[in-house]
């Protein structure tokens, strides 16, 4: 006699719920590559004269802030607002300080750092944060991974430093137009030392907020909400200090930047979700997929050249994607 177990209602339930749980992730994961690939486009939309010309300290304050109020409003709504009432030992709320320091430094480099190269550029070499991230991911979690899965994270990391050497460009920018600034792929030895500081702080980052969440069992809205206190806390200071330099607070605001403070505040908080209950290294391939929608809006809004070469590290970030996945 043979018995097919898990057939019957209890198994088209659990089928059932499965497919909403992958349209859920998937939903998810297509909202963040849209707004992560279109972040340095939009910076980039915004620049006069090759500078932006609003107060990026202002704009990381604004940002957290939005993040702030939607967790405080999260908690309301969810009947977790209760947690509040009991106060909270240093030993729980210090913690989300760590990861408030990290992410204000790199989300003051995202933007200083788009002077030196194109949006592009910028998106193929943040894949460079794939190398720091899973090193970190391994070792401060313990996640053990297999050796295909090394060589699909190594085949990103490979795709970037490629596109690093075929776009680099040591002359001086300074005396070239606009339109001749954004024609092309490029990216100054400063832009490099950039963006290899900021995939080491954002590797560290991710990680270290990831074990902060999953240790820590408190209702995710609550926990957003003790890590974006500590980042407005620390990013209005900040504000202050290039306030004082002569750029007022919301000098040079347009309709694009509120677009970037709303889109940024999103995904922030789609980003703990995906740490809270996924992995950081799905945080990894968002960020490869984007550059897509990166390359597309660069494009049609920008006018940039997109050149044979530039398919070879988008071929390869696919490659990855299957090898990690299969």
């Amino acid at each position: 006699m043979i018995v097919i177990e898990n057939v019957g209602p209890a198994s088209t339930k659990l089928h059932k719920r499965q497919g909403i749980k992958r349209l859920r992730w998937g939903s998810l994961f297509t909202l963040m590559v849209v707004i992560y690939g279109s972040h340095a486009p939009l910076i980039t939309l915004t620049k006069v004269g090759g500078e932006v010309p609003f107060n990026p300290s202002s704009c990381v304050v604004l940002i957290e802030l939005a993040k702030l109020l939607i967790s405080l409003v999260t908690l309301v709504l969810t009947g977790s607002f209760s947690a509040l009432r009991s106060r909270p030992t240093l030993i729980i709320i210090a913690p989300y300080a760590v990861p408030a320091v990290l992410y204000a430094l790199n989300n003051n480099l995202v933007v200083h750092m788009q002077a030196y190269m194109d949006p592009s550029s910028y998106q193929v070499l943040s894949n460079l944060k794939i190398a720091s991230t899973a090193l970190l991911y391994s070792f401060c979690l313990g996640k053990k991974m297999t050796f295909r899965q090394w060589f699909a994270l190594g085949l990103l990391m490979t795709a970037g430093v490629c596109h690093s050497y075929s776009s680099l460009d040591l002359e001086d920018t300074q005396g070239k137009s606009d339109a001749n600034e954004h024609s092309k792929l490029h990216i100054t030895a400063w832009g490099l030392f950039l963006v290899l500081l900021y995939c080491c702080v954002s590797g560290l980052a991710a990680v270290y907020t990831e074990m902060v969440l999953k240790r820590q069992k408190l209702p995710l809205s609550l926990q957003n909400l003790y890590l974006y206190v500590f980042g407005v806390a620390l990013n209005l200071v900040l504000s202050f200090f290039t306030t004082a330099n002569g750029r007022g607070f919301l000098e040079g605001y347009t309709s694009v930047v509120w677009v970037i403070i709303a889109g940024q505040a999103v995904n922030g908080l789609l980003m703990s979700v995906v740490l809270k209950h996924g992995s950081g290294i799905t945080r990894l391939f968002v960020i490869s997929c984007s550059m897509l929608v990166n390359a597309l809006m660069s494009w049609a809004m920008l006018g940039l050249q997109i050149t044979p070469v530039f398919l070879l590290p988008v071929t390869m970030i696919g490659l990855a994607a299957y090898l990690y996945y299969r």
